[in-house]
């Protein structure tokens, strides 16, 4: 598919990587990981998707062995830079110099000469977004990366930026679960001709795995603490999962597949980028791309995931003040 107008092209369906390195539980064994994403490459999911905060740097490493010997020619690789640990603390972050240092380092740690979409990771709203963007702009000029992109930024930041220099994507989270992109954000993408990247397009696993997901996650697995995982929204939330799955029986396919073919069938400008760590669940997830939707289909998820359909944010408290920088608290459930 195209991504954007910018001229990038990647598959259909992308591989999300941070689970394998963090925060979804402990790092995963690095062969084991390697032999995923090879298999994930032979099966036709190129577009392979990572950041320097996850690990903090690791996964860039990982996937930085897993191109070598011929495979980066086969892969559009995008990375992400925008949060830092500073102190002990994480910090949102975009001025020039920092932009250039991450660039440089994401380069080395993933060994290759150029990288193929660079998203700023998180907005910094202390720095004017063009002063970021004349950054990135100067780092396409000197061949350090082909695109643009943004990620969980507001209407106003994409059209500010997109001023500067053409954004290719917006990485947004969006979901049966996650629908507050639609109303804004979506729509200023289209009319700029910004491909849509989504992240979590299974509600965390949630669509994948189902409500006892929760029970099982490992101490150190950020979903422990998210709001729709705790215990008072949960048993609210079983209700939409248990109607999804009872959906999918009939159309044949897993409640993850159907939810998967609901983000697809958003439109040929979005790319779905579901993570997981087993070679499984990645066969699962490509077994999406041949689940049809008909309109009487659409309309059963639409009613399926009303807006009182999900409780909880998407992010709790401290979280949220550094995974959203750029839009109001996500209780409001709209961006700027």
């Amino acid at each position: 598919m195209k991504l954007g107008s910018q001229g990038l092209e990647v598959s259909a369906q992308g591989l999300g990587c941070m689970g394998m390195s963090s925060f979804y539980g402990p790092p995963k064994p690095d062969e084991v990981m390697i032999k995923l994403i090879h298999h994930a490459i032979d099966s036709g999911v190129t577009f392979l998707d990572t950041s320097d905060i996850y690990g903090p740097h690791t996964n860039e490493v990982l996937l930085g062995e897993a191109l070598k010997g011929g495979v980066r020619e086969k892969v559009e690789l995008a990375t992400k830079f925008g949060m830092s640990f500073a102190d002990g603390k994480r910090e949102v972050c975009g001025d020039p110099a920092y932009v250039q240092a991450s660039c440089e380092a994401s380069l080395k740690r993933l060994d290759i000469d150029c990288i193929d979409l660079y998203y700023q990771h998180r907005i910094d709203i202390r720095v004017p977004i063009e002063i970021t963007m004349g950054e990135l702009k100067k780092l396409v000029e000197e061949g350090k990366i082909k695109y643009i992109g943004l990620s969980e930024a507001s209407p106003a930041t994409i059209r500010r930026a997109h001023a500067v220099h053409p954004i290719t994507a917006i990485q947004l989270e969006w979901s049966l679960w996650s629908r507050d992109v639609e109303e804004e954000i979506v729509p200023t993408c289209r009319e700029l001709g910004i491909g849509i990247v989504a992240y979590s397009p299974l509600g965390r696993g949630f669509f994948s795995s189902g409500p006892k997901m929760a029970e099982n996650l490992a101490t150190d697995d950020f979903r422990k603490f998210l709001p729709r995982f705790q215990p008072e929204n949960l048993e609210h939330n079983k209700t939409m999962f248990e109607r999804v799955n009872e959906m999918a029986a009939k159309k044949g396919c897993t409640p993850g597949q159907l939810a998967l073919a609901w983000v697809h069938h958003q439109g040929n400008d979005v790319c779905p980028i579901p993570g997981t760590t087993k070679v499984e669940n990645f066969n699962q997830n490509i077994g999406a791309l041949s689940v049809k939707l008909t309109p009487e289909d659409m309309a059963e998820l639409e009613s399926i995931a009303s807006a009182n359909a999900v409780k909880g944010d998407r992010y709790g408290s401290p979280i949220s003040t550094w995974m959203n920088s750029d839009t109001p608290p996500l209780s409001s459930g709209k961006a700027e």
